[in-house]
Parts: C-alpha cells; sequence; structure tokens
C-alpha cells in the first residue's frame, strides 16, 4: 500500500480515514479540496484539474483523498494508484454529514444541497478500466471501515 486513492461522496469520512490512514503508514496525505476550489468556491476547470492531479500523484507514495465531482478526471488518480479505498456509505448520512459540517458557509451550503455527486456504480466502472492490477477495498458501514484501520494500525 505505497500509493492509496480514497474514494466516496462528499461527508462519507474520506479526510479522517486518510489522516488516520497516513498516520498508521507513514504515508502523506494529499488532501485533493485543497486544489480543487477556488479562493471564491469556484471549481478548477476540467483542463487544469488533470494537469493538478498529474502533478500531485507524481510522488513515490501518497494517500490522495477528494470527492467525486461531476467533472473529476479519475482516470489520472486511478492509473496511478495501487489501492484504492471506496467509501460507499448511504447518500443520506454523507449529505447529513456535508451540510452538517459546512453551515457557516452559504455558497458551499447551497452547492451541497443542489449538486448531485457521482454514484459510485461509474467509479466502479472506472476503476475497472484504469485500475484493473489495483487492491479495492469497499467499505458499506462506517464500522467495517474501523475495522480495517485497527488491523492497519496493528501492524
Amino acid at each position: 500500500m505505497r500509493r492509496v486513492v480514497v474514494l466516496g461522496r462528499g461527508g462519507a469520512g474520506k479526510s479522517t480515514f486518510a489522516g488516520r490512514l497516513g498516520l498508521a503508514t507513514g504515508l502523506p496525505v494529499v488532501e485533493l479540496d485543497r486544489y480543487f476550489w477556488g479562493p471564491d468556491l469556484a471549481p478548477t476547470p476540467r483542463d487544469r484539474w488533470a494537469s493538478v492531479q498529474h502533478d500531485l500523484t507524481a510522488g513515490a507514495g501518497w494517500i490522495l483523498d477528494g470527492d467525486l465531482a461531476h467533472h473529476d478526471v479519475l482516470e489520472v488518480r486511478l492509473r496511478r494508484a495501487d489501492t484504492i479505498v471506496v467509501l460507499d456509505f448511504s447518500l443520506r448520512r454523507c449529505a447529513w454529514r456535508a451540510v452538517r459540517r459546512s453551515r457557516a458557509n452559504a455558497e458551499f451550503w447551497r452547492w451541497v444541497i443542489h449538486y448531485r455527486r457521482r454514484g459510485l456504480p461509474p467509479v466502479r466502472a472506472a476503476i475497472a478500466d484504469y485500475a484493473p492490477g489495483a487492491d479495492v477495498y469497499t467499505f458499506h458501514t462506517p464500522r467495517a471501515l474501523e475495522r480495517f484501520l485497527e488491523r492497519v494500525e496493528a501492524k
């Protein structure tokens, strides 16, 4: 597990998981949200976003954490990953966490309510296309994810 991509809906807990996994493995964590959203909360254009992700995944070891945006360029991250973790938690749970976390920012609040995130079935198809040799872990509950982290931290 040297190049890890964490995928899931906004509010699934990707950042928390990536941080704990980074501590357990000693890998640096890169939060794509810091690079995706501009100061005015405008998303990075698709063509520029691909090159940003390409630069961020140039190192030998990393954990990449980011939301699934409608104009995302998943293949850039997936082609370089050797491990992919999918947090497939319910949309209701994720939306509630995202809204609760960002209620101070009205513009982001509107985005969370009106924006349809990329569904996970197309993400699975992208994984099959761009990272067929990667180890894929899918978690449907926070408890299953917690057990996985406990095993990694014990090593």
